[in-house]
């Protein structure tokens, strides 16, 4: 049984911004916080995101999966799942629905995974 979408609470939202996490710090919070995704803005806020529920996780896989076959076809890089970590262009460090990258060397902060070993 997959719980309703209209039962699935917003993200909560926490005011990090005095702590400035560094890389290291949030992936060490990822880590000790395994059951649940989090998300931190460039501002310093922490989001705790709320788990999706079964008509949103279905159409999450079938993106994904579509997505990989997308690239399997065409061999142009790399698929990651949504909930990988991206530091994006103005330092947030958020999961995207889906992303495909091409095979390349990247920039420092350039849309690669954040702080993932």
């Amino acid at each position: 049984m997959t719980i309703p979408e209209s039962s699935i609470a917003e993200p909560i939202r926490l005011d990090f911004r005095p702590l400035h996490l560094s890389d290291e710090q949030f992936y060490q919070l990822c880590i000790a916080n395994p059951e649940q995704p989090l998300e931190l803005t460039a501002q310093g806020v922490l989001i705790i995101m709320s788990p999706v529920g079964g008509e949103s996780g279905n159409c999450e896989l079938e993106l994904g999966t579509d997505l990989t076959i997308w690239n399997r076809s065409t061999g142009l890089g790399k698929v990651f799942s949504s909930s990988t970590i991206f530091r994006l262009p103005l330092g947030s460090r958020r999961a995207r629905c889906a992303r495909s990258l091409r095979d390349r060397p990247m920039s420092p902060g350039s849309n690669s995974p954040a702080g993932m070993h």
